[in-house]
């Protein structure tokens, strides 16, 4: 357990998967904590997971590629629990097609929220943490930050993209008080994964160490710890959470 009382949190697509996790595990280590996503009855059902444990969760519907949305966000954060520390920008999408059959539409979808929406919550989050002198941001990058991935020239790219703005931006800010690091998830299940085929899952877990799936509760602990003080000196990090599958 990771002392986290006190803090405000928001953690984008947190109605399900990693973003759920995340954000159980945070409220979890004392943290107040908004949920931000689209899916409103899944996201109510993180608020009263949290809630039904005596942790405190708020809703705020999200749109992680629109600036105002981001921007509403942030303040139905402050206006409710009070001035943001914790953040994790977790939202994101696929469409597997080879590159030169990836339509544009599909292409501008999956880099809107994957990488632009980190771009809009990292600049907004730093707003609010940087005249404070402190603050703790986690992006959800992917192994396929570090390598390519067949049929998915959108989802690598948008994710190689997220590694970037990480590191750039603990530079940036870590003066500032502010940390920001990316947890690189291997083969979670999740409802993203249960939409690839299985075969193809089925090769990529076999290639990880621990031999199985992760569960999304490993990622959010690892989250819960690069938020804490216990990660106080860990700045512009990519923690793979893979069960072993960069090292094969």
């Amino acid at each position: 357990m990771y002392s986290l009382n006190g803090k405000v949190a928001m953690v984008t697509g947190a109605a399900r998967g990693i973003g759920a996790a995340s954000a159980q595990a945070l409220a979890a280590n004392g943290a107040a904590v908004v949920i931000c996503d689209l899916l409103d009855d899944a996201a109510e059902e993180t608020v009263a997971a949290i809630t039904d444990k005596g942790g405190r969760a708020s809703y705020f519907r999200t749109d992680v590629s629109d600036s105002a949305s981001v921007q509403s966000a942030i303040r139905h954060a402050e206006d409710t629990f009070g001035p943001l520390d914790i953040a994790h920008n977790n939202a994101g999408t696929f469409h597997p097609a080879p590159l030169a059959d990836l339509a544009d539409a599909d292409w501008a979808r999956v880099i809107n929220v994957n990488l632009t929406g980190v771009f809009l919550c990292m600049k907004y989050q730093l707003q609010s943490m940087v005249p404070r002198g402190t603050g703790a941001i986690v992006n959800t990058a992917s192994v396929w930050s570090m390598a390519g991935a067949p049929t998915q020239a959108a989802y690598a790219a948008s994710k190689h993209g997220v590694v970037g703005l990480t590191k750039t931006a603990a530079l940036d800010y870590g003066a500032a008080g502010v940390r920001i690091n990316a947890v690189a998830p291997g083969p979670i299940a999740t409802a993203m994964t249960a939409a690839v085929p299985t075969d193809v899952m089925n090769s990529i877990v076999g290639r990880t160490a621990a031999g199985r799936y992760g569960q999304p509760d490993e990622v959010g602990q690892a989250v819960a710890w690069l938020c804490s003080d216990q990660a106080s000196y860990v700045n512009g990090a990519l923690l793979p959470v893979d069960g072993g599958w960069l090292a094969s």
